[in-house]
């Protein structure tokens, strides 16, 4: 994707648009397009063109799909907070997995949208991110309460559950991860304990639905 040239307009709100499904990118440029107070001056369809075009055009506010292939959005909300720490970047995503909203708030995303209330909340959350404020939808708020107590998995018993997700044994995960298969079963009983869950099967379910795995 390219810059797009923004022909020595001032004063509107520059606006970065990064999302990996076409149709839904060019109802945001639309969108975007539509408002007398913005201006679009960059689309991309991953983090690492996001990440370019940020330093490139350096937008007043970024709108940036979370999961992307490739560098996925929270690597490239943190790479583009290296580059400018004062950086404004809306979050979008499909669903309210109280893990991701963590990671990019903890990263610095200073608003977050589901892409179902994209069309009514959208540029209203632009604005507020642009004056400063902090936006993020009702809908994720409440999911970050519902487990504001819930204890992370570490890194490596997200690999373990990622690798029992795609249908694998203890001996496979213990080969696949270079350890003993009493660890992946010392792992998988604090993976049921963290997440409450009654099997390995329902482990994998809640971990997708919380954002702690994609597959």
């Amino acid at each position: 994707m390219s810059g797009i040239d923004l022909h020595g307009v001032i004063g509107r709100i520059g606006v970065l648009v990064v999302d990996d499904h076409p149709l839904l990118r060019a109802g945001l440029l639309d969108t975007i397009a539509d408002q007398l107070d913005m201006q679009v001056v960059g689309e991309a369809a991953d983090g690492a063109e996001a990440v370019r075009l940020f330093t490139v055009h350096r937008p007043d506010v970024t709108v940036m799909d979370v999961a992307m292939p490739g560098m996925d959005g929270v690597q490239a909300l943190r790479e583009i907070r290296a580059i400018a720490p004062d950086a404004r970047v809306v979050m979008l995503t499909t669903f309210g997995g109280d893990v991701q909203i963590r990671r990019a708030i903890d990263a610095g995303a200073a608003g977050f949208l589901l892409k179902n209330s994209v069309r009514k909340d959208l540029i209203d959350t632009i604005r507020d991110v642009h004056a400063g404020r902090r936006r993020i939808a009702p809908e994720v708020a409440q999911e970050l309460a519902n487990n504001i107590d819930a204890t992370l998995l570490s890194e490596r018993e997200v690999a373990v559950l990622r690798s029992v997700a795609l249908g694998n044994a203890n001996k496979r995960v213990a080969a696949e991860l270079d350890i003993t298969e009493e660890t992946v079963k010392s792992h998988m009983r604090n993976i049921l304990s963290k997440l409450g869950a009654r099997d390995r099967t329902h482990a994998v379910t809640i971990a997708l639905k919380r954002g702690m795995l994609a597959l």
